[in-house]
């Protein structure tokens, strides 16, 4: 995790939202022997699951992990949501601007909804069933009679198609192009029915079209009949098909959702337990500092926190004495991977050997012993702590898969799976520089004159920039190893918006980033790593990666038929990115910090894998007002 708090590319988690579960050996197991999506005749289900049968029986009534006996009124105030700092739209899908908080989760629902405890299955939502081809070349869905958009109009296929049409289109980002691009067309069957027709056999593309987000044609229509363009509608509220109404925006930095009363989807089963606020306002600080302080005060009702040294130093105070805050550590999944990206975009760093240095000037002990208190993993894999991460030495599957693009591969990537330097005796920082010093030679990069300079006498200089105060406790110590290079490394740091403009538009040298998990790998590593996003803007490719072997590995885990083969093919992945030194791996933290209200409550069982602020939006509730806890809040 970040010092301060951390990025989740919003497009990106908004669609997929669920990380990777923790896979034990008995789970992978039956994973392998499962009922293959592809393996019966064609039949309508409720639900369905890319490499098993779900793991809910269809007649489940809730998940495990939410509550339908919580109560469902009272109010959340939430913080800084995906670090925004202001927001000037109520439009998710566009490249421009920045959304409200939480606008896509809060108001959006999609065709089905995935289990937060299972590798990769979905119920039903706004759909009912789901019949998926022998094929694998199309999956129809039936949309559910009841499935009511938030102006009281029914859902209708034609509304899928609209949505997705639109999202596929130059108006929306195009991250959703990327997202959806296995799919070819949607076409309306009937009035309830839609097919999707996917382009290739995939074992995810139907999972990958119930997570279509839902919206109305009707939102952004004039007064006259006439729609807006899609790209325009910023300001509108949306007409969707979420739990949430927009209830105020206060200014650029408060909103407020109100549950919508008439919600139609409230007490199916993959939706019982969940929402159980009546309202959540979320208030937009400029800075973390203020943010905590506000906490501390009893002006929010809870906070996730990613900053170790402020969880061991800072929640401390009146209200954590009286019993009013507490501080909660709650287990995870695997980690995402998190580090300083640089952009080949830049001529700079389109030599690996240059590349390789500046990851060698990272001192993750020091900072994980000096600044940490020792909370923090180091990461060494794009797929960390879950079963398509690269270990040991690459076994025959994956050397198949490696093998035709040897010539163009760093020859490391056959041998055992790179670990990052470290600064434990007998390693050290000035020995990790003395390496980085003879890679940048190599590389043509020699220091005279003051400076670390090509062979046209000009300086590297590395503008490293970011939008969070406080970062520069992490930034500052590698800029110091990189200037005892002789590389002049500054720091910028702008605002959330701007930040998201020049990182859309790939306008920087070096800035951190997180890819967050997913629940198996599959049409992300387009967006991420794929040739074809690397000139897209908006999509996810920052580092801006153009490798035939990464495009050879993505296209052999979309067409895994089995766990086994999607295992070879990201593990081959894993060990060409890794070698290729397209970013300078950070850390994580194995679990959630947060602190919260003790008017506050959350299920007895925590998700198997979940993003922190959306279990506390989906499935915490506040407990009944006692006169105990009263006396405590006016204390």
């Amino acid at each position: 995790m970040r010092l301060v708090t951390f990025r989740w590319p919003r497009a990106v988690w908004a669609i997929a939202r669920m990380p990777v579960p923790t896979l034990g050996a008995a789970w992978l197991a039956a994973l392998c022997v499962g009922v293959s999506l592809s393996a019966a005749p064609a039949q309508a289900k409720p639900s369905i699951s890319q490499y098993d049968e779900p793991g809910y029986p269809a007649d489940f009534t809730h998940f495990d992990y939410a509550d339908p006996t919580a109560p469902a009124d009272g109010t959340l105030s939430f913080q800084n949501f995906d670090e925004l700092q202001s927001y000037d739209s109520l439009n998710p899908f566009l490249v421009r601007g920045a959304p409200a908080p939480d606008i896509l989760h809060l108001m959006f629902d999609t065709l089905m909804q995935r289990s937060w405890d299972e590798l990769a299955s979905e119920y039903p939502l706004i759909a009912d069933d789901v019949e998926v081809a022998p094929d694998l070349g199309s999956a129809t869905f039936h949309i559910d009679p009841a499935a009511r958009f938030s102006n009281g109009d029914p859902i209708t296929a034609a509304d899928v198609k609209y949505s997705f049409d639109t999202l596929t289109s130059p108006q929306a980002s195009p991250v959703y192009n990327a997202q959806f691009s296995v799919i070819k067309r949607a076409v309306v069957v009937d009035r309830a029915t839609v097919r999707f027709d996917f382009k290739r056999a995939e074992r995810g593309a139907p999972l990958i079209a119930g997570d279509l987000p839902i919206f109305s044609p009707k939102w952004g229509m004039r007064a006259d009949g006439t729609r807006a363009p899609f790209d325009q509608i910023a300001n509108q509220a949306p007409i969707a098909s979420g739990p949430y109404l927009i209830e105020a925006r206060k200014n650029d930095k408060q909103i407020a959702y109100r549950r919508n009363p008439n919600y139609w989807a409230a007490n199916l089963p993959s939706r019982r337990g969940m929402y159980r606020f009546a309202s959540i306002t979320f208030k937009l600080y400029h800075d973390h500092y203020t943010q905590l302080e506000a906490f501390k005060a009893g002006d929010a009702d809870v906070i996730v926190e990613y900053s170790a040294t402020q969880w061991a130093r800072k929640y401390v105070g009146k209200n954590f004495g009286n019993g009013l805050l507490k501080k909660g550590e709650f287990a995870d999944g695997p980690a995402q991977m998190q580090g300083l990206l640089m952009n080949l975009r830049k001529p700079m760093f389109q030599d690996v050997r240059v590349r390789r240095a500046l990851t060698m000037a990272f001192d993750y002990d020091w900072m994980n012993r000096m600044m940490f208190h020792g909370q923090y993993r180091r990461t060494n894999s794009y797929f960390d702590a879950s079963p398509f991460g690269a270990t040991g030495m690459p076994g025959p599957k994956e050397l198949a898969l490696l093998e035709p693009y040897r010539a163009s591969l760093s020859p490391e990537v056959f041998g055992p799976m790179l670990r990052q330097p470290d600064t434990i005796a007998p390693n050290s920082l000035r020995g990790n520089l003395r390496v980085a010093r003879d890679l940048l030679a190599q590389a043509g990069w020699h220091y005279r004159d003051g400076a670390l300079r090509d062979a046209n006498g000009t300086p590297m200089t590395i503008e490293i920039m970011d939008d969070q105060p406080g970062m520069d406790r992490l930034i500052l110590p590698y800029m110091q190893a990189l200037g005892t290079l002789g590389i002049e490394a500054h720091m910028r740091e702008i605002d959330s918006a701007l930040y998201q403009k020049r990182l859309d538009n790939f306008e920087y040298d070096m800035t951190t980033y997180i890819y967050p998990p997913v629940t198996i790998p599959g049409a992300e590593l387009q967006r991420r790593f794929g040739s074809a996003a690397a000139s897209q803007p908006g999509s996810d490719n920052y580092p801006g990666i153009r490798s035939s072997a990464v495009d050879a590995l993505i296209h052999a885990a979309l067409a895994a038929t089995s766990l086994d083969d999607l295992q070879a093919a990201t593990r081959a992945l894993d060990r060409v990115l890794i070698n290729s030194f397209y970013l300078v791996p950070e850390y994580y933290a194995p679990g959630a910090r947060i602190g919260y209200k003790t008017t506050l409550g959350f299920p007895k069982v925590v998700p198997v894998s979940y993003v922190y602020e959306d279990w506390v939006v989906s499935y915490w509730y506040a407990k009944p007002q006692t006169a105990q806890t009263v006396t405590s809040a006016a204390h």
